[in-house]
């Protein structure tokens, strides 16, 4: 991976993982499973290659993912709640422990961070793309370890970017608040193709220019259904464009008909699939309960009163599988994402939850508690509120 200065960014990679074919009826004892396994399971890889005081991977180098030229951690970092007081009760007193946050994932080989130019409420728009500029900069390890972060950011489809131009110049602006002279993937965040064809054209070629003119290692998608991710993937061949990355809503809770059909694509392809809310914007987590009124504030507490009765097997099972692994329910759905052949970037607001995302790295769920946690997920009659803006 070419080394990057202070004022580059970056990017993720891909893994491919073939479909379990298992039926439910094949589905083997997570018991029979880890009594195969070592007695070490589950305990993070030896550090390797340490290259400075506190720094290490806690993953194996063959387990990083190749996204487009790049070479990614298995695992990222997402970012949207950086900034945003509506969803996630942002308020600017906790940034310097955001710094901290990002000091501690990196020092542990988190090497892929997600942004976007539309992050950040109000006035605070664009602040999450600020804050990652500023902690980039002021990591306090090792440049080696610096100049290998790659971040992404995606550009989001308003309604007056209508010409390539209005890409090309938000791309720019996201190198600016970033403080860098390019970016490891530029994202289109959404496609307009449902209800702006002709800006969708635009939108298209404004990502091909930023890639053309340097301004972009590599070019992603976001929210793209398989229809709309081939139409995309052909135009920018043409162009000679390598499509990387394609960024969707993908968990235990959405892993639908619509992601599987991508992924496969996907695979097919040989575009890394990000997999962004892989804790179902903490429903996962195990942390919130309807019966005894955990429940988070806002939007989100709405929506868990009525979507964690209707999950309760799955988020149970999760939370059985965390106690047998010794590691807590939000690890293992990180490491489902993982072992299904994506990148997660799961959020992080404090070291409490960087720490907890951390340990879903060094090991791996085995083929048959995949299988089980696949079977539970598939017989629920409701799954999570997909994004608004993902297309077909």
């Amino acid at each position: 991976m070419q080394s990057l200065q202070v004022r580059q960014v970056h990017n993720h990679s891909a893994r491919r993982c073939a479909k379990p074919q298992l039926s439910r009826g094949h589905v083997v004892t997570r018991a029979f499973w880890k009594s195969l396994l070592p007695g070490s399971f589950g305990k993070p890889a030896s550090p390797v290659d340490p290259t400075g005081p506190g720094e290490r991977l806690l993953y194996k180098p063959s387990e990083l993912v190749q996204l487009g030229e790049l070479q990614v951690s298995p695992m990222g970092l997402g970012t949207w709640s950086w900034g945003n007081r509506f969803l996630w009760g942002y308020d600017e007193t906790m940034d310097a422990e955001l710094q901290e946050v990002f000091n501690l994932v990196v020092r542990n080989g988190i090497n892929v961070f997600d942004t976007a130019d539309s992050y950040g409420t109000g006035r605070l728009n664009g602040k999450s793309e600020l804050l990652l500029g500023q902690f980039v900069r002021e990591y306090p390890g090792s440049d080696r370890v610096r100049n290998n972060l790659h971040i992404a950011t995606k550009f989001a489809a308003y309604p007056w970017r209508v010409l390539p131009g209005n890409v090309v110049a938000a791309c720019k602006g996201s190198l600016r608040r970033l403080g860098l002279e390019q970016l490891s993937v530029g994202q289109l965040h959404w496609s307009t193709a449902n209800y702006q064809p002709l800006q969708e054209l635009a939108l298209q070629a404004g990502l091909a220019d930023c890639y053309e003119q340097g301004l972009v290692r590599a070019v992603g998608v976001s929210n793209y259904g398989p229809k709309q991710l081939e139409k995309i993937y052909a135009y920018l061949d043409k162009r000679g464009v390598p499509l990387s990355s394609a960024q969707i809503q993908f968990s235990l809770l959405s892993w639908g008909t619509a992601q599987q059909d991508l992924k496969s694509l996907c695979d097919d392809l040989g575009i890394t699939v990000i997999a962004y809310s892989p804790l179902a914007l903490g429903i996962l987590t195990g942390k919130y309960s309807v019966e005894e009124g955990r429940l988070p504030e806002g939007p989100r507490g709405t929506l868990f009163k009525q979507l964690l009765p209707e999950v309760a097997p799955l988020v149970e099972l999760v939370g059985e599988v965390a106690r047998e692994r010794g590691k807590t329910p939000s690890q293992v759905a990180i490491n489902w994402c993982i072992a299904k052949g994506t990148v997660p970037i799961p959020g992080a607001k404090d070291l409490v939850q960087a720490k907890e995302n951390l340990g879903a790295l060094g090991w791996r769920l085995s083929e048959g508690e995949v299988a089980e946690l696949d079977a539970t997920a598939a017989s629920l009659k409701k799954s999570m509120v997909q994004n608004i803006f993902q297309t077909q």
